[in-house]
């Protein structure tokens, strides 16, 4: 008998031998006796193919964990889980852009200052406050009917100067 075949030989009952050993780590690591099973049989296997690689003398135990260890790494790697992002789900998870909102409110204040006061007055009690047309009559001293007529132009001037059509005429006399 040549000496690789006892180096072969003895390589198979050392491996033979840590088995159980082999088994046990793979428990621990899996949580699962049929995991275990598999990543000990893929732990003998990749020890059988690789053993020129093993340096006699050395550690041997240590050898087999660490290819053990190794192919629950890479057994996890390989089942990761994969989400496919469609566009429902990719929409549900990101943010409308909040640049263009802090323009408007600009705008819409830039606006609102121009109104005259009365104007301004009954919109913010009517929109703001939420007043009743009468309350709001009586709290400023006139009818309701004018309180109407100020709110309505109010909301029509705000509607005009903040439409794509003011914004035309300004970027043009500007």
């Amino acid at each position: 008998m040549s000496i690789q075949h006892v180096a072969a030989d003895h390589f198979r009952a050392d491996l033979a031998t840590m088995l159980p050993r082999l088994r046990i780590y793979a428990l621990s690591l899996t949580r699962d006796a049929d995991r275990a099973g598999d990543l000990v049989q893929q732990t003998a296997m990749n020890a059988l193919v690789g053993r020129k690689s093993f340096r006699p003398g050395t550690n041997f135990a240590g050898w087999l964990f660490r290819i053990q260890r190794n192919e629950f790494i890479s057994g996890l790697r390989r089942v990761r889980p994969t989400v496919t992002i469609d566009d429902t789900v990719a929409n549900a998870l990101s943010h409308q852009p909040q640049q263009e909102t802090g323009i408007v409110m600009r705008q819409f204040k830039k606006a609102f200052r121009v109104l005259p006061g009365g104007q301004r007055r009954a919109l913010l009690m009517s929109a703001l406050e939420g007043c009743p047309y009468n309350e709001i009559a009586d709290i400023a001293g006139i009818s309701v009917g004018t309180v109407k007529s100020r709110i309505s132009r109010g909301r029509a001037t705000l509607r005009y100067m903040l439409s794509d059509e003011a914004n035309t005429h300004a970027a043009a006399a500007a």
